[in-house]
């Protein structure tokens, strides 16, 4: 569904399907198959030559946030629109955050009357793709906040890293109704968190409850790792304090880093995303289990800061640990 958007994206501007999914291993048939998946890197090449292509690309990730709607992410979109209040449907949304096409992870704190969505960059990234991805997210922020409520709301306040042109900006503007910060140190979206426990239209108790279970059941599904990359992944579980490193995890396999490099990103993952999905699932049931204090969890999971583990099992979860277990 997410290439698809850029392939419709890039036809809106007069460019060809093939230019778009050059050198992706895609065709145009394939993508609108039923059962069709994408990689990270072909949708990330698919990007890169998207960019190439469009006339405004300094904005595109605009343009094309504004395109992914609540059905654009099946399931995930449903179980988001369902839930009973706004605050509900963010939190759902962030805890199934792996089942979105997002490259910038997204996590959330609430302070007084503002809650800030904060959208990490993937450092491995190029420029202009990481400023296209950030810029999708933010706009797909302002896309399904709206459809979730049912009526038009603009965030508070707008900051990216990213550099605005003085030309552009007008076009940031229409996009979320104020104008961002540019240079900032961090992405933002800050929304009015007086509006989080607003009741939504569509909510439902039974659809909710049944599209928020579909979600945790794909999510574990995709965490069930076959090929290299489920070996990889017993040896994470085995080796999580401290975690591994390639090297380390190459020379059990007996390849070399780069090889395993290589091979990780042709089955579309990476070392750290199985590290990440070894500790997240791991969080949920040591957490659930109250058997371990939270300072005892993240040392398990290898963290030296437990500071850290609870930004991390926001990311993953959408609230705090203890949040978690009160549940």
């Amino acid at each position: 569904m997410s290439t698809l958007v850029l392939v419709k994206l890039a036809a809106h501007h007069g460019i060809p399907e093939d230019v778009v999914l050059a050198e992706t291993g895609l065709t145009a048939a394939g993508l609108r198959a039923a059962d069709a998946e994408v990689l990270a890197r072909q949708e990330l090449r698919a990007i890169e030559n998207l960019l190439a292509a469009v006339p405004d690309s300094d904005t595109a990730g605009l343009e094309a946030g504004l395109n992914y709607h609540l059905t654009t992410y099946g399931i995930w979109g449903f179980a988001m629109i369902s839930a009973s209040t706004f605050r509900e449907s963010i939190d759902v949304g962030l805890r199934y955050l792996d089942l979105t096409f997002t490259f910038a992870p997204i996590r959330a704190e609430e302070q007084g009357s503002n809650l800030t969505l904060i959208l990490e960059e993937e450092p491995s990234l190029p420029a202009g793709v990481a400023r296209f991805v950030v810029q999708r997210d933010a706009a797909a922020i302002q896309t399904l906040q709206r459809e979730t409520l049912g009526w038009p709301a603009n965030p508070r306040a707008v900051a990216f890293r990213h550099t605005g042109e003085p030309g552009l900006v007008d076009r940031y503007r229409s996009v979320f109704g104020v104008t961002p910060e540019f240079d900032a140190p961090r992405n933002l979206v800050i929304l009015d968190a007086d509006i989080l426990d607003t009741p939504l239209p569509q909510a439902n108790e039974h659809t909710a409850a049944m599209t928020q279970q579909m979600c945790a059941d794909l999510v574990d599904a995709r965490r069930s790792r076959s090929g290299l990359a489920g070996r990889v992944r017993d040896i994470v579980v085995a080796q999580l304090r401290p975690p591994p490193s390639l090297p380390d995890v190459a020379a059990v396999l007996h390849m070399s880093p780069r090889t395993l490099r290589r091979h990780l990103a042709n089955e579309g993952t990476t070392l750290r995303q199985l590290i990440d999905e070894v500790r997240s699932a791991l969080a949920a049931e040591l957490v659930t289990g109250g058997r371990l204090t939270v300072a005892e969890i993240a040392r398990r999971l290898g963290y030296v800061e437990v500071s850290s583990f609870s930004q991390a099992f926001r990311r993953w979860y959408g609230v705090s640990p203890r949040a978690f277990r009160d549940r």
